[in-house]
């Protein structure tokens, strides 16, 4: 197809989750609910981190760097999605679903590699805790983070310029609640085989790679906690992994989980309801995950709204 048939494609059709009328004021509720939840969480998690000193360690750097990652995360795909459903509209510009397929990429890339990199921390707060501080400098959590951004941020461009050689077939809807890369590939009637390569390739080097470092160091730190010799040690030690580990298996749980649905039966509705699992449904569970159990971020949020209050009632 010629290259200028391209310039003609001014928009994508979203379907979103249902076509059903009478569900639309439903699934707009539902869904307004669960990204201000998220907003609002993980906006606790990051001022808690911020404004208690104590909280200025390399574990509670990274997890007010995830927060606000699943805070973009969230916002590549959910408010596109409500003001079509306010709007009765299912229409988006081309440029902006190249730009959410860039900036889902993007802040799904940093989610996954941020996880690993808190698995090596906790990895190293446990096998060797006489060294933590060491090893776990700020000028090595500042490039861990660097590293994180830079390898998200090529792959998304990598991905994005391969889709923006694409040239499209005049059917364009997308049968999602956002522009997800595979979906996008597949309305192409140009030939998608090196898109699909370089999908696969970069699904499995950034899928396998980082959750086979998170396998790695948990075996590590298992073999560290059964070595402890007190069951209250062993406790200790485990608990301050729970939290983590709980976001990893969310994670990797449901993502796994949507890949197998849509694999094995080919409904692209089906695989779009999936998606909301791990598109909004964890980054809004993360928070609570690392609050409930987590008597730190409780203590400094208390002390937060205590002083302000009092502050308050000074002015």
């Amino acid at each position: 197809m010629a290259a200028g048939n391209l310039t003609r494609v001014s928009e994508f059709l979203l379907l979103g989750l249902s076509e059903e009328p009478e569900l639309q004021p439903v699934l707009f509720g539902l869904f307004l609910s669960m990204y201000l939840t998220t907003v609002l969480g993980n906006l606790l998690i990051i001022l808690a981190v911020s404004s208690d000193s104590h909280l200025h360690t390399p574990m509670y750097f990274f997890l007010s760097n995830l927060s606000l990652v699943d805070i973009c995360f969230t916002s590549t795909s959910i408010p596109k999605m409500l003001v079509n459903i306010q709007t009765q509209s299912k229409a988006i510009t081309y440029a902006g679903c190249i730009t959410q397929v860039c900036f889902f990429i993007l802040f799904g890339t940093l989610d996954d590699i941020l996880l690993t990199v808190m698995a090596y921390d906790r990895f190293v707060a446990i096998c060797h805790p006489l060294h933590y501080m060491v090893i776990m400098n700020p000028r090595l959590c500042g490039l861990l983070l660097l590293v994180s951004w830079i390898i998200s941020a090529l792959n998304s461009l990598l991905q994005c310029l391969m889709v923006l050689r694409l040239s499209f077939c005049p059917s364009l809807e997308i049968p999602h609640f956002f522009c997800e890369l595979n979906q996008v590939t597949q309305l192409a009637c140009s030939d998608t085989f090196f898109n699909n390569i370089v999908i696969y390739f970069v699904t499995l080097l950034l899928g396998v790679g980082p959750l086979s470092g998170i396998l790695y160091s948990y075996s590590k730190i298992v073999s560290s906690i059964q070595a402890i010799p007190s069951a209250q040690g062993k406790y200790k030690a485990f608990s301050t992994c729970v939290s983590h580990l709980s976001v990893v298996s969310l994670f990797y749980g449901t993502s796994l989980g949507v890949y197998l649905s849509s694999a094995v039966t080919h409904n692209s509705q089906s695989s779009a309801i999936a998606s909301v699992l791990y598109t909004v449904v964890t980054p809004m569970l993360n928070p609570f995950i690392y609050s409930l159990r987590n008597k730190d971020i409780k203590r400094a949020l208390n002390r937060f709204f205590v002083v302000s209050g009092t502050q308050g009632t000074i002015t």
